[in-house]
């Protein structure tokens, strides 16, 4: 009864209300979204170029993109979500230690994490071969996440960045460094892989350099602008002390994100038992690309609930 009488006693918001929260929402939004949008064209691009370079080379890029996304990309993304709920509670308390703190401890965590990964995208060759994958276009694929392997530590700090400065909704200037560095996408690849004709290294290199200028964009404004809160008070012993409460929030945020991912990701992996599978996984590479776009407005909308 007493439950009831909580409930009964609510008071709803009103509609003036609503529509306030709404354009809120939508104010933290809509720059999340151009991000989005603006990382969806970053993977556009060097899709387009792989597919420049060939068949061979669009299925290698694309089954090693697909292997990249399950067993790293997802794991990191997943887990820097379960920063948001801390993050977005500190920053609503002021908290501004507990805030730094947590950013510090899921850059720890992520580190670790990169250790297996890593160790697995390295032997993606006897991997996806064991699986029963075509040769060739392992090789191809072993070729363009060896050359990846820099962007696990270029998202360790990335995927975190982008939590803390979203909780304190310093959204539009994230978007705004996202447009700078991947202006320079296009033509680094054109350099990369056309003048210096670096191949399908040339492709992985670009992604990697892009998210590398993203990061620095990133913690050149935090440092600039004055901002954000960013406060390191704690020694090492303060900081590792709550690795392991933050990760019993990052790891049930892992599985929710990993599945969702791996769900999608693992079509690319099955297109090559297909008879033709250089064709067959080439277009699927292209098919989940392109379908990706519709995740950037509900991804935006769900880290600005979460955030407000």
């Amino acid at each position: 009864m007493a439950n009831d009488t909580d409930f009964s006693s609510h008071k709803f918001p009103s509609a003036s209300e609503v529509v306030e929260e709404v354009k809120e929402l939508w104010g933290m939004a809509l720059p999340i979204t151009a991000m989005n949008w603006l990382v969806f064209v970053r993977a556009v691009v060097s899709v387009l170029f792989l597919g420049r370079l060939g068949s061979l080379e669009l299925a290698g890029g694309a089954l090693s993109i697909g292997f990249t996304n399950i067993t790293g990309y997802s794991v990191l993304v997943g887990l820097a979500s379960g920063l948001e709920p801390v993050c977005s509670q500190a920053y609503g308390s002021k908290n501004w230690e507990l805030l730094s703190l947590s950013l510090q401890r899921m850059i720890i965590i992520l580190f670790l994490a990169t250790i297996p990964i890593s160790l697995l995208w390295v032997n993606l060759d006897n991997i996806m071969v064991f699986m029963g994958q075509d040769k060739d276009i392992t090789a191809m694929a072993a070729t363009y996440c060896m050359y990846s392997l820099p962007d696990l530590l270029t998202n360790t700090l990335l995927q975190p960045l982008r939590v803390y400065l979203r909780s304190q909704r310093v959204t539009k200037p994230m978007m705004w460094c996202s447009l700078v560095a991947v202006m320079f996408h296009l033509p680094l690849n054109y350099v990369l892989v056309m003048i210096m004709g670096l191949g399908v290294p040339g492709v992985a290199m670009a992604s990697v350099v892009t998210n590398m200028n993203m990061v620095v964009l990133m913690v050149g404004y935090v440092r600039v602008s004055g901002r954000c809160e960013m406060r390191w008070t704690a020694g090492i012993g303060g900081v590792c002390g709550g690795v392991v409460p933050l990760l019993r929030l990052a790891v049930p945020s892992c599985l929710g994100i990993c599945l969702e991912w791996w769900w999608y990701e693992i079509v690319t992996l099955m297109a090559g038992y297909l008879s033709n599978p250089t064709l067959a996984v080439a277009a699927t590479g292209i098919l989940i690309q392109t379908t990706s776009m519709m995740y950037t407005v509900p991804m935006a909308l769900a880290g600005c609930v979460s955030a407000r």
